[in-house]
């Protein structure tokens, strides 16, 4: 590796370094301790001290000095890991650099011509790979110790690194982190003592900050049911930031399959940078806190001070741009933030440099003064700049203004037309009635539930409506105060609001605006009905679902007894389900939908729905429920933490996880009567998952002495059951035909009614101290533990099924499993294109979640298998892959491999002769793929033919494309699948059965009993050709007699080809040449020359020698062992 110009001093440095080779202009040293005459004391120095510094040139094995005669300064230029990298740079340099030397007169001009030379090298070599790093010279310093240490493959991309100490057992030792896309690698070396460690980021079930007496801060990394510690990190947060954005990345990359399209920064493993990863943390962190769509990408921050109009004072925060909105958010964030999108501004005034201030103007005649910000003026030409860019249809409602001026200019004056043009520009919602919108579909309801079953009456003065009018009068209050709309204050007072509870009237409006769908359905204008028409009439699995589940939502609610109700909830999520087939329908979602329809539009709801499933409430709508089980997780550790009396009464928290999951997926609306659940679901809205939490420790807490003194789980499930029955909503202005009845037991009497707004308003008092960045952490730390642990459950799940047709053991099938699994990550580590990701189809069983393609297969398989199968074992890999491939996609399942395995190494010689036999059918075998051995077309072929074949359309995201039809029709051949017997199996033809008889010989080669296997399949094969000839002229009495030399001389080429192909002749490829040619003739001579598996059988059941061969027993735990130390990595 060439490295950048470095004065170096040789005073003391050739008791280091030993000269190998010099000229007159360079030097190229070994370091003691290397190469020959290596080890010894000496050996054990230099290796401490390459392992504690952090210098290449004191670190690799081999290094290249130029010097010049008249001076005794030298320069470090390059160094190597091995003796022929540096060899290889040597003769470089004498090729390249020596002639050229001799034309320069003076010592300075022939160093400056080198060390030119050897930063131009450096700079064209980094203009791909290290482009992207803060210090490419250092990073290229560190790739090669990364290199040298771990020999991992060389596609591994490594993304950062850190000195740090790694506690073996009691003791620490100090080396280096190297943190890379698919691995987690430590090394260090002292005295002789060398510790490599290798973990894959898959591997990992925790990851999180930790501090002790002895540490005290360090990062713990439990895998393989180790712990493992890192300290003395100068940078712990940071490293911890990263270490958790690569095992999030691995995680959603390998176990979900996530192909991150629109994320350019983690689009390609070989393309992670920390830059890169550290930039995709900050955005999700923005994404999260204020709601946005997740196209949005933190591009600035500024801090600034922000004039408050309702406080009457400038508060100290962050200004926080993207692609599309400017936001805010003060130093805590809890004093207040705002949200603007980019359609929302109209102008940006001329900035104040007096006091380094920007005033950006946004719509409803509202102004944001932002003060003190350093760089001012570019931030005022950049939103400006973001606000030209996002004026278009999609995004800007300020282009349909000016069309709008258009229009008006074609039918009007100018002073007709001003007073509707200042109309419009302060109310753009209803710019589009008149510049013209995608008709909405005549099918799809515009008016929510609540307002059509029960409309509310002016003139109705009981007590609750009153107080739903105050209700109303505050929100209004704190409209005039805050503002209204996308560009409102988010402020405590707005909170408290939340928590008194939301005016009928206008909670879908707030429901909108707090989950941030209200810029999703701003930006995407008639999407959802294109969506409508688009899924209209489908028929998948999604479909099926959701129309089973339509009337159990809500049923006891007017708006799902009629089909106006039913239409728009099926509208709503079958529309979700083809818009986002990865998710497509799962229950529960038909549950939240029924809600969210009652207080909004159909076309909100349908965004509600957005934001609830893919940012509120991420991967909880899925065939794993990974979400739910992950705050579940987090909800055991605040139970911990907060009820430690209940943790002393029941130490399996386990309970309150199986308990609680509806509480989670439904938001409380499956165990709370439908007047309290929205006052929850308000509070969701706003303060997302943590309102859950909050309440379920409410929950509990309420009933602490009740479940202490309970004696079993269905006790305790009994109890909540009826405590959930007992809440009421005092204030709801709803008649009884509206409210839901209690889900449960109707007996009260054990329980005095509780308010709703009561115990929200007790949960944020007594558990609303954590902050939301506090869950987003535990979601993390826990999301590790809960991924493996469904791993877990899947493999043996997986194993029980594969057991009950294999006779492996249930531990030999484990490391089976294993070995699979790890094939199938090294085909995804180092690309997205994998045909295992491309065809995945999350929808399938969990046998088929893992599967392999051809290659990852081949060399599985080849470690795997009981024989040598010599120089043809691509092709007889690429056989047994296509025979065992049932559906023909191109992928092999678990079940399938096993299948192939078990069959080869049991003891039946019936069944290993048949599965040989059926190699050499189709699609096994194709006689128009069988190419003479030696030829270059031998495997690239047919690998080639392989790749060509078309696999079945499979859509990469399956829940909601999937066919009905198509799953029921295979569900039927299963049930209506039969055994099958010797009698079912076709005849095989001459070349099949030539190709049979090589095959034979390829398995015997190297046997104890290579001979006589050798005589016996020659004997099986003459008698056979010899039995042919015999039924031939029986039925063919008048053929003539030359005919009856062919199957003779067909035998001894057999056995001829055969013997020199098993034996590895160079002269086979000829000779195979050659008799293909022949059997070609023989094809066109004899179409119908064919055996069946009968004959072939009662022939090789003649020969002991085979028959033992075949029934040898043959122990697979030996090639595990072999297999698992040829995939490990490292």
């Amino acid at each position: 590796m060439w490295l950048k110009p470095e004065e170096i001093l040789l005073k003391n440095a050739f008791k280091l370094w030993v000269t190998e080779k010099d000229n007159e202009y360079f030097v190229l040293q070994r370091r003691r301790g290397y190469g020959e005459g290596g080890g010894g004391l000496t050996g054990l120095l230099v290796g401490t001290l390459d392992t504690v510094l952090d210098s290449t040139s004191k670190v690799a094995p081999y290094r290249i000095l130029h010097h010049t005669p008249d001076s005794q300064v030298y320069w470090s230029i390059a160094c190597g890991v091995t003796k022929e990298e540096i060899d290889q740079h040597w003769d470089w340099l004498q090729q390249n650099i020596m002639r050229t030397l001799s034309v320069f007169d003076s010592t300075e001009d022939i160093t400056s011509f080198v060390q030119g030379k050897i930063r131009g090298l450096i700079a064209e070599e980094g203009k791909t790979s290290l482009v992207l790093e803060d210090d490419p010279e250092k990073f290229r310093e560190a790739l090669l110790r990364f290199e040298k240490w771990f020999e991992l493959p060389a596609q591994e991309k490594l993304v950062t690194y850190y000195s740090c100490s790694y506690w073996k057992g009691k003791v620490p030792c100090q080396g280096w982190l190297y943190l890379s896309t698919n691995f987690l690698c430590f090394y260090s070396y002292l005295l002789g003592s060398e510790v490599k460690l290798i973990i894959s980021w898959d591997e990992i079930w925790r990851l999180e900050k930790t501090s002790n007496v002895i540490l005290t801060e360090s990062i713990h990394v439990l895998a393989h049911g180790e712990d493992h510690y890192f300290s003395m990190l100068l940078h712990l947060s940071e490293t911890f930031v990263i270490m958790e954005q690569l095992a999030n990345y691995s995680i959603k990359r390998l176990f979900d399959k996530e192909a991150f399209q629109g994320e350019p920064a983690l689009s390609d493993p070989l393309q992670i940078t920390k830059r890169g990863l550290e930039a995709h943390a900050k955005s999700e962190q923005f994404r999260a806190f204020f709601r946005l769509p997740k196209e949005e990408n933190l591009l600035e921050v500024h801090e600034s001070f922000l004039w408050v109009p309702f406080s009457h004072f400038n508060t100290l925060g962050k200004i926080c741009l993207s692609e599309n909105y400017l936001c805010f958010a003060s130093q805590d964030g809890s004093q207040c933030h705002i949200i603007i999108p980019m359609r929302e501004v109209i102008n940006v005034e001329k900035p104040d440099s007096s006091s380094r201030a920007l005033t950006v103007c946004v719509r409803g005649k509202r102004a944001l003064r932002f003060s003190e910000v350093r760089d001012y003026q570019r931030l005022a030409n950049t939103i400006r700049s973001r606000c030209g860019i996002s004026a278009s249809p999609q995004h800007s409602a300020s282009s349909e203004v000016r069309r709008l001026h258009v229009l008006l200019g074609l039918f009007s004056s100018r002073s007709e037309c001003q007073s509707l043009i200042n109309h419009f520009e302060d109310n753009p919602e209803d710019v589009t009635l008149m510049v013209g919108q995608k008709d909405t579909s005549k099918a799809v309801s515009t008016e929510a539930l609540m307002t059509v079953f029960h409309p509310q009456d002016v003139e109705n003065l009981d007590p609750k409506m009153l107080k739903e009018k105050m209700k109303e009068q505050s929100w209004n209050i704190h409209f005039s105060e805050y503002g209204r709309g996308t560009s409102m204050f988010f402020t405590k007072k707005t909170r408290d609001l939340i928590v008194r509870g939301v005016p009928e009237s206008l909670r879908g409006e707030l429901w909108m605006l707090f989950s941030g769908a209200v810029n999703d359905m701003a930006t995407h204008p008639g999407c959802y009905t294109e969506l409508v028409e688009q899924s209209l009439g489908t028929s998948t699995l999604a479909t099926d679902e959701i129309e089973r589940d339509l009337h159990r939502s809500l049923p006891e609610h007017p708006a799902f007894q009629s089909d106006t109700g039913i239409s728009a909830l099926r509208r709503v999520l079958t529309a979700y389900a083809y818009r986002n087939p990865k998710i497509g329908y799962c229950q529960a979602m038909n549950i939240l939908t029924s809600v969210l329809l009652l207080y909004a539009k159909e076309e909100e709801a349908f965004w509600l729905l957005v934001a609830v499933c893919e940012r509120m409430l991420p991967d909880y709508f899925n065939r794993r429920i990974i979400g739910a089980l992950v705050d579940q997780a987090v909800f055991e550790d605040l139970i911990r933490e907060n009820l430690p009396q209940l943790v002393d009464h029941m130490t399996d928290l386990s309970f309150f996880s199986s308990v609680s999951l509806s509480w989670f997926l439904t938001l409380f609306i499956s165990v709370l009567p439908i007047e309290s659940a929205v006052n929850v679901v308000d509070c969701f809205f706003y303060d997302g998952i943590k309102a859950i939490l909050q309440l379920g420790l409410a929950v509990l807490d309420y009933n602490m002495e009740a479940l202490i003194a309970c004696n079993d789980d269905a006790e305790a499930v009994t109890i909540l059951n009826r405590f959930f029955d007992s809440v009421t909503n005092k204030d709801s202005p709803l008649p009884p035909t509206v409210q839901q009845a209690s889900v449960g037991n109707n007996d009260k009497a054990s329980h005095v009614s509780v308010d709703i707004s009561e115990l929200i308003r007790e949960a944020y008092e007594k558990y609303g101290h954590f902050r939301s960045e506090e869950v987003e952490s535990s979601r993390k730390r826990n999301k590790l533990h809960v991924i493996q642990t469904l791993e877990d459950t899947t493999k043996q799940n997986v194993i029980r099924v594969v057991s009950q047709d294999v006779r492996f053991t249930s531990s030999q099938l484990d490391e089976l499993y294993n070995l699979f699994k790890r094939q199938h990550f090294l085909s995804c580590y180092w690309t997205m294109k994998s045909p295992a990701l491309l065809h995945h189809d999350p929808s399938l069983a969990y046998l088929e979640q893992y599967q392999l393609g051809f290659q990852q297969f081949s060399e599985l398989f080849s470690l795997l298998e009981p024989w040598a199968f010599c120089a043809s074992k691509s092709t007889l890999s690429l056989w047994v892959f296509r025979l065992i491939d049932e559906n023909q996609d191109g992928l092999v399942n678990f079940k399938e491999f096993c299948y192939a395995l078990d069959t080869l190494y049991g003891v039946s010689f019936t069944n290993k002769l048949k599965f040989l036999f059926k190699l050499h059918l189709p699609p096994g075998y194709w006689a128009h793929l069988s190419v003479a051995k030696g030829s270059e077309r031998t495997v690239t072929s047919l690998l080639f033919v392989f790749s060509s074949d078309p696999l079945p359309p499979v859509t990469p995201t399956g829940r909601g494309k999937v066919d009905l039809q198509a799953y029921l029709k295979q569900w039927q051949n299963e049930i209506l699948k039969k055994e099958e017997t010797i009698k079912d199996l076709p005849r095989i033809n001459q070349a099949q059965f030539i190709q049979f008889s090589k095959t034979l010989y390829n398995i015997f080669h190297g046997d104890p009993e290579e001979e006589s296997l050798y005589r016996a399949v020659a004997h099986v094969t003459s008698l056979l050709l010899r039995m042919e000839e015999v039924g031939r002229r029986l039925q063919e009495p008048s053929s003539p007699p030359a005919e009856a030399t062919q199957p003779a001389s067909t035998a001894a080429s057999v056995e001829a080809s055969s013997t020199q192909e098993a034996s590895g002749n160079p002269k086979t490829s000829d000779a195979s040449g050659s008799h293909s040619s022949q059997e070609g003739a023989t094809e066109q001579q004899d179409p119908d020359w064919s055996f069946s598996f009968e004959q072939v059988l009662a022939s090789l059941l003649n020969e002991p020698a085979i028959v033992g061969f075949f029934e040898r027993h043959v122990h697979i735990q030996t090639k595990l062992g072999q297999a698992r130390s040829r995939t490990s990595i490292g």
